[in-house]
C-alpha cells in the first residue's frame, strides 16, 4: 500500500510518540518500584577523568632504562561512559532482544528506519534491567534531537503538537537529568583541552625522585641525607629510548661512610678499590650534575643497543630483582651490585660509552656487554692516560640464562684500567624464587688486581674475592611492603688491610601511596674499611621516598 508524504510522516510521528509514552511510562515505574535508582543523577559505572596523552606502557625507573621496551601508546579516551551508545544497523544485531519483549517494535521502528537508540558495543540492548536516570536523559536528548525538525515542519499538524506537548512534558520532568547531562560533557571537553594544554611532552615523560633519610649511628652524629633526581624519559617511535637524568644531595654522610674515610678510603661509598660502603645515597654533591644521558635503540628485533656520554655500568648489568634498588630494597651500596664487577671509580660518576643486550629470539639466553670510560672527556688528566681508550675504564660481559621464571643465573667477566692498576674478575649473580613473593640470592667474585695504584699510592698484588646472600620478600605481613636481609664481605684479600670488612642490612619498606614510602633499616660493619681497629660499626637508617 502506497502512503502519501503527510501519511508516512504522521505514521512515523506516531511511533515515535508509542516511544516517548512508553519511555514516560518506564520512568513512571522506576520511580515507584525503584526509587533508589530513578531519583540517583549518576551514571551506573563511575566517570573517569581523561586518559593521560601518550601514557607509557612500561613503568620506567632509573635502574631499568635499558631494558625497557616501549610498547604502543594507549589509545586516548574521553568518552563519558563510552559503551553507552555504538550505532547499529539492525535490530536483529541486538542479541540480546527477543520479538516478545516489550521493547521490541519500538526498536525495530527506531534502530531500522531513524537510528535514535542504539545498543552497547557487545550488540545487546539490556532491555532487561533497570533503567537509569542518566541513561533515560541519554535516550530523551537523542530523540529530542532527532525529532527537531519534524516537530518545525510540521507546526500545523495535530499530531505532532500534540508530540511536541509530550516532549516539553518529558523535558520538563527530566531538566536536572538533562541539564547533568550537559555537565558532563562539558566538563569532558574542558579536561580534554586542558589535558592537550598542559602535558609536558607528547613524547617525554618527566618522573622525580626525592630520598630524604635519618640516619643515626655509632661514632657518629645524627645526620640527614638527602638526595633528588629529576629524570626525563623520552621516545621517538616507541622502540628506542632517549634518558637524561640530573642529580643533587646535601653531601650528607652516614656512620659507616665516615669509618671508612679516616683514612686511605679503601672501600667507601667513593672508595678507591671497591665499593663496600654504608648508604648509595650518601655523599651526593649538593650542585646539580648530569647523572645519565645515553640512548638506546633497537637496530634489529633482538638486539638493543645503547650510546652515551653518562653511562653506569649498574644499569646494564648484575641486575637482581631482590637486591638492585636503593630506593626501594638496600640501601648499602655493597648489596646493590658486586664491588668487583661494577668498579666503583667508573659507575660512582659514570662515564662514556656503549652497551648492547642482545636476547635470541626472545629465549632463555641474554647476553649483554658494555664499555664505559670515565675519563672520555679528558684529552690528559692529570693522574691518568684519560680519553675514550685510556685509564680509567671498565668493559664487561654478562650471559644470562634463565631456565624457569623461579631461577635467574647470570655468569660475568669484567675487565678494567684504574689508577694503573690491572682489574681482572669473574663473577655470578644467581637467584631463586621459593614461591611468589619470596626469593633468595647471592653474588660471588674473584680476580685479580695488579699494578702500582696512583690514587692510594701503593703497588698491589692482589687476588681477592667477594660474596653476599640475602633474602627477599615482598607483602610480608602487610600487601605491598618490600622486606630483606643480607650478609656478605666485600673485599676478602690478605694484602689489604688488617682484616676483614664484614656488612650486615635488614630492612622494611612499606609503601604509604603511589608517590611516598618509608623503610627502616639496620646495618652493622664490622672492620670498616678492612681496618681491624675500627671495631663493629651500627647504623639504623629511616627512608623517605617520595616520588613523581
Amino acid at each position: 500500500m502506497n502512503l502519501s508524504v503527510k501519511q508516512c510522516l504522521r505514521q512515523r510521528i506516531y511511533v515515535l510518540k508509542v516511544l516517548a509514552g512508553g519511555l514516560a511510562s518506564w520512568s513512571f515505574f522506576s520511580q515507584i518500584c525503584l526509587a533508589s535508582l530513578a531519583n540517583s543523577l549518576l551514571p551506573q559505572k563511575q566517570l573517569s577523568p581523561a586518559a593521560e596523552i601518550g601514557a607509557w606502557k612500561a613503568e620506567l625507573s632509573p635502574h631499568s632504562y635499558f631494558e625497557s621496551s616501549l610498547a604502543a601508546n594507549e589509545p586516548v579516551n574521553v568518552d563519558m561512559d563510552s559503551d553507552l551508545r555504538n550505532k547499529q544497523t539492525s535490530v536483529a544485531e541486538l542479541s540480546d532482544v527477543k520479538p516478545t519483549d516489550w521493547a521490541y517494535q519500538a526498536l525495530r521502528s527506531l534502530i531500522e528506519r531513524y537510528g535514535v537508540i542504539s545498543g552497547y558495543p557487545d550488540g545487546t540492548f539490556g532491555g532487561n534491567r533497570p533503567l537509569s536516570r542518566y541513561e533515560f536523559a541519554a535516550a530523551l536528548a537523542a530523540t529530542l534531537e532527532q525529532v527537531e525538525g519534524l516537530i518545525t515542519n510540521g507546526e500545523g499538524d495535530r499530531y505532532i503538537q500534540e508530540d511536541a506537548i509530550v516532549l516539553r512534558r518529558l523535558q520538563t520532568d527530566y531538566k536536572l537529568a538533562l541539564e547533568d547531562l550537559q555537565q558532563r560533557l562539558n566538563r569532558i571537553d574542558r579536561r580534554t583541552i586542558e589535558l592537550n594544554a598542559n602535558q609536558f611532552s607528547p613524547t617525554t615523560k618527566l618522573q622525580g625522585q626525592q630520598i630524604i633519610a635519618l640516619s643515626d649511628g655509632s661514632d657518629a652524629n645524627k645526620t640527614v641525607i638527602s638526595r633528588s633526581r629529576l629524570t626525563l624519559s623520552t621516545s621517538f617511535n616507541q622502540q628506542d629510548l632517549l634518558v637524561t637524568q640530573l642529580e643533587s644531595g646535601n653531601n650528607g654522610g652516614d656512620a659507616t661512610g665516615l669509618a671508612q674515610q679516616e683514612q686511605r678510603n679503601l672501600l667507601g661509598v667513593a672508595g678507591f678499590i671497591a665499593n663496600g660502603g654504608g648508604l648509595d645515597y650518601a655523599e651526593v654533591e649538593s650542585s646539580v650534575k648530569l647523572r645519565r644521558l645515553y640512548y638506546t635503540f633497537r637496530p634489529w628485533q633482538d638486539v638493543a643497543l645503547t650510546v652515551g656520554a653518562k653511562m653506569l655500568p649498574r644499569d646494564f648489568i648484575d641486575r637482581n630483582r631482590y637486591a638492585n634498588n636503593e630506593a626501594i630494597d638496600f640501601s648499602s651500596s655493597f648489596f646493590l651490585n658486586n664491588p668487583l664487577i661494577v668498579q666503583n671509580q667508573i659507575d660512582r660518576n659514570g662515564g662514556a660509552g656503549a652497551a648492547i643486550l642482545w636476547n635470541p629470539s626472545g629465549g632463555k639466553v641474554t647476553l649483554r656487554s658494555l664499555y664505559i670510560a670515565a675519563d672520555a672527556n679528558q684529552p690528559n688528566a692529570d693522574t691518568t692516560e684519560g680519553g675514550l681508550f685510556g685509564d680509567r675504564y671498565q668493559a664487561s660481559v654478562e650471559v644470562e640464562y634463565l631456565p624457569s621464571d623461579k631461577i635467574a643465573l647470570r655468569l660475568q667477566y669484567t675487565n678494567a684500567l684504574i689508577n694503573n692498576t690491572d682489574i681482572n674478575v669473574f663473577g655470578i649473580n644467581a637467584e631463586y624464587a621459593l614461591n611468589r613473593n619470596t626469593g633468595i640470592f647471592g653474588r660471588f667474585g674473584f680476580g685479580s688486581y695488579n699494578g702500582f695504584n696512583t690514587a692510594i699510592n701503593e703497588n698491589l698484588d692482589l687476588h681477592p674475592f667477594s660474596w653476599a646472600i640475602g633474602l627477599g620478600s615482598r607483602n610480608f605481613m602487610l600487601p605491598g611492603t618490600v622486606a630483606g636481609i643480607a650478609v656478605g664481605q666485600p673485599f676478602v684479600s690478605d694484602n689489604l688491610g688488617s682484616a676483614t670488612q664484614t656488612n650486615f642490612e635488614a630492612f622494611y619498606n612499606l609503601q604509604l601511596s603511589d608517590n611516598l614510602s618509608i623503610t627502616p633499616a639496620f646495618s652493622l660493619v664490622t672492620n670498616p674499611d678492612n681496618d681491624s681497629s675500627k671495631g663493629t660499626i651500627w647504623q639504623s637508617t629511616l627512608r623517605s621516598v617520595f616520588s613523581f
